[in-house]
């Protein structure tokens, strides 16, 4: 029984080289099969906003190799993650890891240019460790509250504005460049306030030092990563529609895709971000192993 020859250094490194390699290309794969999913699926691109919704740390390449692998993940992290929370991933878990990519080294290209490896990292959903899964009480935030945190800071004015004196009768708010102004609709709860006031933000946002800005150019990212907002929050989505999202990636590459899925992940990051100045989101975000 003793007799049990070491598996030499060199073998082990091959071995480690080989499978991180033969992990990469998996996850290529998968993150292209899946942004044609979503790039063509309505009801598959909702899904890509409420995952990117739970994981709003994670970057939208990521974002769709959880969907692809585990699209019911509640919480990710590495075995080192699960141990500092005194938790292990369960033996019987360990070869069905959920893989995502991380920025690995630097390298020069041909033309001289500085490109980037990415390495593929195995992380595991809390299903998958022996930490008892609770689950969480929808996150209810009282209406004052949700509206101070989300005009925290705004990248321009706000405005309160009776409906008569509104730029546009029909929108509950409108962010007009000219006037570097959000006009808001005054008599309506909190709800819609956030509803139509989150996109107006991320028109804002984008806008800011852009002088060739053009609203219908980001109406749709800027709809999307209201939805992601008001998912985070708590806040109603019904009147949300994807039913022609395909459309707005008709013609595009999978890589453009995933540019403009990056977009929308971005815009609602920087307003969640001012936002968490206000609101305690620090329990999710340490729930989270960050992937940039």
């Amino acid at each position: 029984m003793l007799n049990v020859a070491a598996i030499p250094q060199d073998e082990k490194k091959a071995a480690f080289v080989s499978e991180s390699r033969e992990n990469r290309a998996r996850c290529y794969e998968m993150s292209e099969q899946m942004t044609e999913e979503v790039a063509t699926n309505a009801e598959t691109f909702r899904q890509y906003l409420d995952t990117q919704s739970r994981f709003d740390r994670y970057t939208a390449n990521n974002v769709l190799l959880i969907m692809a692998q585990r699209p019911d993940a509640q919480r990710l992290g590495d075995y080192g993650y699960w141990r500092d929370q005194g938790a292990f991933v369960r033996r019987s878990e360990r070869r069905n890891p959920v893989l995502i990519m991380e920025p690995g080294k630097e390298y020069e290209r041909d033309d001289g240019s500085i490109g980037q490896y990415y390495n593929a990292k195995k992380v595991y959903d809390i299903t998958q460790t022996n930490m008892r899964v609770q689950e969480e009480p929808e996150q209810k935030i009282e209406d004052r509250t949700l509206i101070r945190a989300l005009v925290n800071n705004p990248p321009v004015a706000i405005e309160s504005t009776d409906p008569e004196d509104m730029p546009v009768y029909d929108k509950g708010a409108l962010f007009v460049p000219e006037d570097g102004k959000i006009y808001v609709r005054t008599g309506m709860d909190a709800q819609d306030i956030f509803q139509s006031l989150t996109p107006e933000l991320l028109l804002a946002q984008i806008a800011k030092g852009n002088r060739d800005f053009n609203r219908d150019e980001y109406a749709f990212h800027a709809y999307c990563a209201s939805y992601i907002l008001c998912r985070k929050c708590g806040v109603e989505t019904g009147r949300y529609d994807f039913t022609h999202a395909p459309e707005q990636f008709e013609g595009l590459e999978p890589q453009e895709v995933r540019s403009e899925l990056s977009v929308i992940r971005n815009a609602a990051s920087e307003v969640s971000a001012r936002m968490a100045k206000v609101l305690d989101f620090g329990k999710n975000h340490r729930t989270q192993e960050q992937a940039r």
